[in-house]
């Protein structure tokens, strides 16, 4: 798998939300769940957009171009709506939001051309979440899967599309799944509060920031030990797609998770993320759809899981 995973794809699932002003930064500091104020150039952010609930809108890879203009890739599924309720927020703060999807051309790199991308850029970081500046193109390094190392490529619209042979989307997709970290679309709108898509984990949420919407529900999760569902990989020969419920047999008519992101596997049948229960997950023999669905092949996630604090 590792050798299928090479090249460059051009992300049209993914939509840019741009954030421009003196107060752009502090603005999105006290709507998201990771620190934006104190965000450098150097580096970007995983980062959720609640509900009062705590439950999750959008997530967002963020990175500033400037101390004023910073740029949100998000799914574009959810594009239209989570700008609309942002700017609900904005009130008399000093910033400017706007769909910028057709400004920069947004790509993923995987393996070698990854490597062609930052071969003549010295001390590249490899930690993820770091980000590169080349003149006008911006490198955010991603959690690899299945050890691939990968980045998102950024850059306008007119700047030459980064070398490397063809990737498709389908198999960026894929990568996506296995790397174990969820990016928030339409059919999961709402279903989870960030340690259920183990967003503490990967850097996703700053505990020490201060308050966003839904701030209460998810530090209370996390410092209370509440939490009872986490995210796992997952793999079935059947079709998987995001928002499939999963079940136990011993749990009759009660799911016991939902599928959070799915892609058809390079080898065949589809690989997903699914957060679930804990003890789902230990007992195993969990099923799609209904209790007498397709089984489930589970493994953890590709990443250490912090413990409640």
């Amino acid at each position: 798998m590792q050798q299928q995973l090479d090249g460059v794809a051009r992300l049209t699932h993914s939509g840019l939300i741009r954030a421009q002003g003196e107060d752009a930064a502090k603005f999105l500091h006290g709507q998201f769940t990771h620190d934006f104020v104190l965000l450098g150039q150097n580096q970007a952010r995983l980062a959720a957009f609640c509900n009062a609930k705590g439950r999750v809108q959008a997530s967002f890879i963020g990175f500033k171009r400037s101390n004023s203009d910073i740029l949100l890739v998000c799914s574009r599924d959810l594009l239209a709506t989570t700008l609309k309720r942002l700017s609900m927020f904005i009130l008399r703060a000093k910033v400017k939001l706007t769909d910028a999807s057709e400004d920069f051309a947004l790509y993923g790199l995987a393996g070698s051309a990854l490597q062609h991308a930052t071969s003549q850029i010295a001390n590249y970081p490899d930690n993820t979440w770091a980000k590169t500046d080349l003149d006008e193109v911006s490198l955010i390094n991603l959690y690899p899967a299945d050890g691939v190392p990968r980045a998102l490529w950024l850059a306008p619209v007119a700047q030459p599309a980064p070398a490397g042979e063809a990737l498709t989307e389908a198999l960026w997709d894929w990568s996506e799944v296995r790397s174990g970290i969820v990016t928030s679309s339409q059919p999961i709108f709402e279903a989870f509060v960030p340690q259920m898509l183990n967003y503490e984990s990967v850097g996703g949420v700053n505990f020490k920031k201060g308050c966003y919407p839904g701030q209460e529900v998810v530090a209370r999760s996390q410092f209370r030990g509440t939490l009872k569902r986490r995210a796992y990989l997952a793999h079935a020969e059947a079709p998987l797609q995001a928002g499939d419920e999963v079940f136990l047999p011993a749990d009759e008519g009660q799911p016991c998770g939902t599928v959070a992101q799915a892609a058809a596997a390079p080898t065949g049948g589809f690989d997903a993320i699914v957060s679930m229960q804990i003890s789902a997950f230990e007992a195993g023999g969990v099923r799609l759809g209904t209790v007498d669905g397709p089984t489930l092949t589970l493994a953890a996630p590709p990443y250490p899981l912090l413990a409640d604090i």
